[in-house]
C-alpha cells in the first residue's frame, strides 16, 4: 500500500523455528483463509494490514480510534539465515514468537528465540506474544497446555493456541501484541517527552522514522 492515510506503521515479526507455521499464520490472520501450498520462506518477506486501534486520546484520559498500518514481518527459521532475520529485530516493534504445538524441539527452542531477542531487539525486555500452532492437530500433539503456560509466565508474556486451518485465536494473538506495543507507545508519548507542542500523538511517518529504542520503558 502506497498512500499515507493512516495514524501509525507497526512493524511487527514473527520469529519461530522453520516449519512451525509463521507463513500460514500470518496469511490467516491478513486474508482470513488458510493456505497449504506454501514452502520454506528464504529470508525474510512480510504481509500488511490496516486495523484501527481504540487508545488514550491527547488529554491521557479520553478514547479515540486510530488507524493503523500493520506490517507483520515473516523470517525463516533456518540457521543459515540467522544473521539476516537479525538485522530486522531492532526496526520491529514486537514479536510473535511461534512453536508448532506438534513438535517438541520447537517447543524447546523458544528459549533460543527469546536469547534472540533480548540481544538483538530495541530493548531487554521488548513486547513479545507466545503463540503454539497446529492446534487443530490434537491427535499428534507433543506440547502440553501446561507446558507452554508455564514457559510464557517465566517470560512473563501472554501464550496463546492457535490454528491457521481453523483461525481459532490467530487474530487474538495479534490484537494481543497490538495492544502491548500500542501502549508502550501511548506512555512514551504522553510522557515528558514524545508528543507534539498541542499533545497529539506523533505521526505515523514520524513513527516509522523515529528510533524504536525511545519506547523501551524497561
Amino acid at each position: 500500500m502506497v498512500d499515507w492515510d493512516y495514524d501509525y506503521l507497526i512493524k511487527l515479526l514473527a520469529l519461530g523455528d522453520s516449519g512451525v507455521g509463521k507463513t500460514t499464520f500470518l496469511y490467516r490472520y491478513t486474508d482470513s483463509k488458510f493456505n497449504r501450498r506454501f514452502t520454506t520462506t528464504v529470508g525474510i518477506d512480510f504481509r500488511e494490514k490496516r486495523v484501527v486501534y481504540t487508545g488514550t486520546g491527547a488529554d491521557g484520559t479520553s478514547e479515540r480510534n486510530f488507524r493503523v498500518h500493520l506490517q507483520l514481518w515473516d523470517t525463516a527459521g533456518q540457521e543459515r539465515f540467522r544473521s539476516l532475520t537479525t538485522a530486522f529485530f531492532r526496526d520491529a516493534m514486537g514479536f510473535l514468537v511461534m512453536f508448532d504445538l506438534t513438535n517438541q524441539q520447537s517447543f524447546l527452542n523458544v528459549r533460543n528465540w527469546m536469547n534472540q531477542l533480548q540481544a538483538n531487539a530495541y530493548c531487554y525486555s521488548p513486547d513479545v506474544v507466545l503463540v503454539g500452532t497446529k492446534a487443530d492437530l490434537r491427535d499428534t500433539r507433543d506440547v502440553h497446555n501446561k507446558q507452554a503456560k508455564d514457559l510464557a509466565d517465566r517470560y512473563g508474556i501472554p501464550y496463546f493456541e492457535t490454528s491457521a486451518m481453523t483461525g481459532v485465536d490467530v487474530d487474538s494473538a495479534v490484537t494481543m501484541l497490538l495492544n502491548l506495543v500500542m501502549k508502550r507507545m501511548e506512555r512514551s508519548a504522553y510522557g515528558a517527552h514524545g508528543s507534539e507542542p498541542n499533545g497529539t500523538p506523533t505521526a505515523s511517518h514520524e513513527v516509522e522514522e523515529a528510533p524504536v529504542r525511545r519506547w523501551c520503558s524497561c
